[in-house]
């Protein structure tokens, strides 16, 4: 398969729509990337193609801790059902993970698939004493730090933009 990962553009935007919709079988997610994007809080929105369509997506987004040190969140993160384990979700957090390390990103925090996200060097943000503004389970809130230099010393609860808990 030959997948291209490139940035998003403005026609890619139903596609998107559709696409986090029919991964999530909800609306909920599609409708979070529709807000961000709407919001000017789309930090990186990278798609996947195979053959000029819109098989995965990515988007990061501004997270805090404690109110001041901020970083990226990863996700909503979708591939299309039928392309699913086929690497497509892989390439795309890759991609996203090094552009953000080359723009100076401190770090990135994900909230997901316990068996999936270490691969990419994620670790439970607890290790980190971070924590999750929503009580979630301590193995599905991850942390990867870009620069450990300036994350020494970083703790305390993490933020996520409103989007996240007032869009549905």
């Amino acid at each position: 398969m030959e997948i291209e990962v490139r940035d998003e553009r403005p026609e890619d935007i139903p596609a998107i729509h559709a696409l986090n919709k029919q991964a999530f079988d909800q609306e909920q997610e599609a409708n979070i990337v529709d807000a961000l994007r709407k919001n000017g809080a789309a930090k990186l929105s990278l798609v996947a193609t195979l053959h000029g369509q819109v098989v995965g997506h990515v988007m990061y987004s501004p997270i805090t801790i404690a109110g001041k040190h901020e970083g990226a969140a990863l996700g909503p993160m979708s591939v299309l059902p039928q392309y699913q384990s086929k690497g497509i979700g892989s390439r795309l957090v890759r991609e996203g993970n090094e552009r953000l390390k080359q723009a100076g990103c401190l770090y990135i925090i994900v909230l997901g698939h316990a068996g999936y996200y270490p691969r990419f060097g994620f670790k439970p943000a607890s290790q980190f004493g971070v924590t999750c503004e929503w009580g979630v389970p301590d193995n599905v809130f991850m942390l990867l730090v870009l620069d450990e230099a300036r994350m020494r010393g970083v703790s305390g609860k993490s933020w996520y933009r409103s989007e996240f808990s007032s869009v549905v």
